[in-house]
């Protein structure tokens, strides 16, 4: 039987474009993710616009150098809608150039990312006015009522 000190191991290293030299770093170096993200973007609108079901896809999930991700907030665009919502951090919900598609960017009370997605739907989760919110916003309104003085 052998030791294992005596196994043979042989590591391989992520391919680097020729002429790239010691300058490229594995971070660099293309996924090849880019198109079928957006072929999933494109079957998640179609999805939406057949029977209404939502898709949301955690980018933080999928490996992309830093270039991909730019080139694929390029090629989506922006379009009309922007918002800032400020909850244990900073939100930002920006309708891409594609409608019914949005990027929705999270960043914790520090300001470190913690979390990019795109959503395909009409408008995402995070804007909509939750029902606990409005029922409390509904009592303090009818405090103010039953106290103010109306003029007549």
């Amino acid at each position: 039987m052998e030791r294992i000190e005596n196994i043979s191991i042989e590591t391989e290293s992520p391919s680097i474009p020729a002429g790239a030299g010691a300058t490229c770093t594995p971070c660099s170096v293309p996924t090849g993710n880019l198109l079928p993200l957006l072929h999933e973007i494109r079957h998640a609108l179609n999805s939406w616009l057949d029977d209404g079901s939502i898709h949301v896809i955690d980018l933080g999930s999928i490996p992309m150098a830093p270039h991909e991700e730019t080139q694929l907030l390029e090629t989506l665009g922006q379009g009309e809608i922007q918002a800032t919502l400020s909850a244990l951090g900073n939100s930002e919900v920006i309708e891409t150039g594609i409608a019914g598609v949005w990027l929705v960017t999270h960043h914790n009370e520090e300001g470190v990312l913690v979390g990019r997605f795109i959503e395909i739907c009409h408008i995402p989760e995070i804007l909509k006015s939750q029902t606990e919110d409005a029922r409390f916003a509904l009592q303090a309104l009818d405090n103010l009522l039953a106290t103010a003085e109306i003029e007549k």
